[in-house]
């Protein structure tokens, strides 16, 4: 493979349900089926030679858009994903296991087993937690300074653990040794009892966004999972990721693959109605609230079929949460004058923190590539919005074009989750 190309992974979480409830098809074939419906999507994303597939983790039930029907959140994914590796062969697995509730012993034991069942394709995907403290016993969640400290010692304690018992023990060249770690939060004798792999220690995964979540990812992640919701916040993640990485005494940095909530579509008229329909739940209070937010503009006053006049942006020039999606939103409204309705619809203001892009398979392809050639981004998590339909033009289109393009592999070079990373086997 020659070149920088992208890195693609797959969130197997049910984005395309986002803002509304699922049918009973769509209810019925996950519920009746969880197992066979997630093997179904990762063996869909191996066929487009995609790097991995995800899926975050909470410990705590959640509700539905209604507040009363439970959200099937999913089965313990390590346990998944092991069942997924069986039905694969070349897809990368990333697993979520949770630094603040866990044993450092078991959360290694288990991804350095799912790494020898999918031979060398887990990862862990490193989250400190922010919710489920009740369903560990009667202690709050403890402040993010402790459990990032707590954090820091148990990735330390896991990658000791996996060094622990190298591969090279195997054929007697090493022998296991014991840690006796005893730490702030953590006391381990080690070794761990499951030997390396050949292909080397699972890649590390993490999502941090504050500034304590940034340095920790610069200091031990692979890769980072981002909420950018325009190219510049992109840009300076990327910049800052490197610097911080730096001063950790690393020669490289984490890759930087932010969410991409997309809405792809035949046509962009159709893509725009599926994104609308997504939002539907929004009210015309949040909406105008995120138009504040993002302009400083206050629309309140107005009716829904007023128009927004190129003379109402002179009154306040703030740029709060996002500079891309302000001017956006500026040059639409002095371009068109557009509807008070037609306005609090745009991606600008009812978008997530994730980067959004709606049109059809060639807009969302500019987008990608106007990223990636930017800097900003070394690959995304494919987050599919609005229907099933989205996913499978992503899958079945979108992916063969920036083949097409010398932007993505056309086949597997690797069989390990840090070959597809090109990361090097660290055995």
């Amino acid at each position: 493979m020659k070149g920088r190309q992208l890195h693609i992974g797959l969130c197997l979480t049910e984005t395309w349900l986002q803002g509304r409830e699922p049918n009973d098809a769509e209810r019925s074939e996950q519920q009746r089926d969880p197992t066979g419906f997630y093997i179904r999507l990762a063996q869909a994303a191996e066929r487009a030679k995609l790097d991995f597939v995800f899926k975050p983790d909470v410990l705590a039930m959640r509700r539905g858009k209604s507040g009363t029907a439970p959200s099937f959140v999913g089965l313990d994914l390590t346990v998944l994903l092991a069942a997924i590796a069986t039905a694969t062969h070349r897809i990368g697995l990333v697993t979520t296991a949770s630094t603040t509730f866990n044993p450092p012993y078991v959360v290694a034991r288990q991804i350095q087993t799912l790494h020898w069942v999918s031979n060398g394709r887990a990862a862990w995907n490193i989250v400190t937690s922010i919710e489920g403290a009740e369903n560990f016993g009667d202690a709050p969640m403890p402040p993010a300074p402790e459990r990032y400290r707590k954090a820091a010692e148990f990735t330390d304690l896991v990658r000791s653990l996996w060094q622990s018992y190298p591969h090279a023990a195997l054929d007697n060249k090493a022998q296991p040794a014991a840690l006796n770690h005893r730490g702030e939060f953590f006391s381990v004798k080690g070794p761990l009892n499951v030997p390396g792999h050949a292909s080397g220690p699972p890649p590390l995964f993490q999502a941090g966004a504050s500034e304590i979540g940034r340095d920790f990812a610069a200091s031990v992640a692979d890769a980072t999972f981002a909420s950018t919701p325009d190219m510049g916040a992109a840009l300076d993640l990327r910049n800052d990721l490197r610097i911080r990485a730096q001063k950790h005494g690393r020669t490289d940095a984490p890759r930087v693959l932010p969410g991409l909530y997309f809405f792809l579509a035949k046509t962009r008229e159709e893509a725009v109605a599926m994104h609308r329909r997504a939002h539907a739940h929004l009210t015309k209070e949040q909406r105008l609230d995120a138009v504040k937010t993002i302009l400083g503009l206050d629309l309140s006053h107005l009716k829904p079929n007023a128009r927004v006049t190129a003379d109402l942006l002179q009154f306040d020039d703030r740029t709060v949460r996002s500079r891309t999606h302000a001017d956006l939103l500026r040059r639409h409204i002095q371009n068109n004058e557009p509807l008070l309705e037609d306005l609090l619809a745009r991606p600008e203001v009812v978008g997530s923190a994730h980067w959004v892009s709606v049109g059809t398979v060639e807009d969302v392809a500019v987008d990608i590539v106007k990223w990636f050639e930017a800097g900003a981004i070394d690959g995304f998590i494919a987050l599919p919005g609005g229907s099933l339909e989205s996913l499978r033009l992503f899958l079945e289109e979108l992916v063969p074009l920036l083949v097409r393009q010398g932007l993505f592999r056309q086949d597997y070079d690797g069989e390990t989750l840090r070959a597809h990373l090109r990361l090097g086997s660290q055995a």
